[in-house]
């Protein structure tokens, strides 16, 4: 299996990214509708890695 490495900007973007989806979420008017926005946004690439997200959820 082939290991994949993120370089230090890709860290870096990836947690700038991650810190906006929290300050929108916290921003806004309707935060559980955001909430559910940024999980579809978030599930829908995970499935686009092959990633299955059943599994990842909490009962």
């Amino acid at each position: 299996m082939e290991v994949l490495e993120m370089t230090e900007k890709e860290q870096a973007t990836a947690l700038i990214e991650e810190y906006s989806k929290l300050q929108r979420i916290l921003k806004s008017q309707d935060r559980d509708s955001e909430l559910n926005y940024q999980l579809k946004i978030t599930k829908a690439k995970l499935e686009a890695l092959g990633i299955v997200t059943e599994h990842l959820e909490i009962d």
